[in-house]
C-alpha cells in the first residue's frame, strides 16, 4: 500500500471520528439541557404535565440518542449495523413530525379562548413558531439525507446539520434556570383548559441566543472540513446558511399575520 494510500485511509477513519464526538456531543447538550426543567424534577415527582408532553421528550431525545450510536457504530466500521438500525431513525423521525405538530396544536387550543387572555394566547402562538419551524427545518434536512444515502458525504453532513438545528431547545432551558427573574409570587395564574396553571411563556427573541449557540457546532464542522477537505461542503453553506436565517428571523415570522392565522388554524386541529 502506497504512502498517499495509507494516509487517505487514516483521514477517513479521523473523519468518522469526528462525526462521531460531535454526535456524542449533541447527546451530552440534550441531556444536561434537560437535566434541570424536566430529568431531575420528573425523578423527583415535580413535574406536572399531560401523558403527550413524556411522550413528545421521548421521541426527542430517541433521536439524539440514536443518531449518536449511529454515528459510532459507522466509526467501528459497523456499516452494516448502521443501515439496519437506520430504519429506526425513520419511524422516529415520522413520530416526531407528528408530536411536534401535536404539542404546538394543543398548546394553542388551550390559550385560545376565554378565561386565557387575548395578549397570552398571542404570546404563545408567537412562540409555537420556534418549535415548528425547527420542524421545518430538521425535516427537509432528514429526508434529502435519506435520499443521499449512497453518498456519505452528503448524508452524514445533513443528519449532523439537522441534529444541531434542534439544540436550541435544551441550551435554552440553561437560560431558564440561570438567567430568568423569578417568579412574580403576585402574578394572577392563567389555568389552561385541562386545568393546569400555564406555563410561563417567554417572548420569542429569548430563544435566538441558545439557538446561536447552537449553530458553534455548525462552524466547528466548516472548520474541520477546511482544514481536511480544503473547502467547505455545500451541505454547510446552504444547510447551514437556511439554518441560522430562521433562527434569526424567528421574532418578524412569529409575530407576522401570516404565521398568527395559520397557528390558530393549528389550534383549531386539536379541537
Amino acid at each position: 500500500m502506497t504512502d498517499a494510500a495509507v494516509a487517505g485511509s487514516a483521514a477517513k477513519v479521523s473523519t468518522r471520528w469526528f462525526y462521531a464526538w460531535m454526535a456524542l456531543t449533541c447527546l451530552a447538550i440534550a441531556v444536561l439541557g434537560f437535566m434541570p426543567t424536566y430529568f431531575m424534577p420528573l425523578v423527583q415527582g415535580k413535574f406536572r404535565a399531560e401523558p403527550i408532553v413524556h411522550i413528545h421528550g421521548l421521541i426527542l431525545f430517541s433521536w439524539v440518542a440514536l443518531f449518536c450510536t449511529q454515528t459510532w457504530l459507522v466509526a467501528k466500521g459497523k456499516v452494516l449495523a448502521h443501515r439496519t438500525w437506520g430504519m429506526l431513525g425513520i419511524a422516529i423521525v415520522t413520530g416526531m413530525t407528528f408530536i411536534v405538530t401535536a404539542i404546538v396544536s394543543l398548546r394553542i387550543a388551550q390559550t385560545s379562548g376565554p378565561p386565557v387572555p387575548q395578549e397570552f394566547g398571542y404570546a404563545v402562538r408567537a412562540f409555537s413558531w420556534v418549535p415548528f419551524s425547527g420542524l421545518l427545518v430538521f425535516v427537509p434536512m432528514f429526508v434529502l439525507a435519506i435520499v443521499n444515502i449512497k453518498k456519505p458525504e452528503t448524508h452524514k453532513r445533513l443528519m449532523l446539520l439537522g441534529t444541531i438545528s434542534m439544540l436550541g431547545a435544551p441550551i435554552a432551558r440553561w437560560f431558564l434556570v440561570f438567567l430568568a427573574p423569578p417568579p412574580d409570587p403576585n402574578a394572577p395564574v392563567i389555568l389552561l383548559a385541562n386545568g393546569l396553571p400555564a406555563p410561563a411563556v417567554p417572548p420569542v427573541e429569548i430563544a435566538i441566543p441558545p439557538a446561536l449557540i447552537g449553530d458553534l457546532l455548525w462552524i466547528v464542522a466548516m472548520i474541520y472540513d477546511w482544514r481536511t477537505r480544503g473547502k467547505v461542503h455545500p451541505v454547510y453553506l446552504i444547510g447551514g446558511g437556511l439554518m441560522l436565517l430562521n433562527h434569526l428571523t424567528y421574532v418578524p415570522i412569529a409575530n407576522s399575520d401570516l404565521w398568527q392565522g395559520f397557528a390558530s388554524w393549528l389550534g383549531h386541529l386539536a379541537g
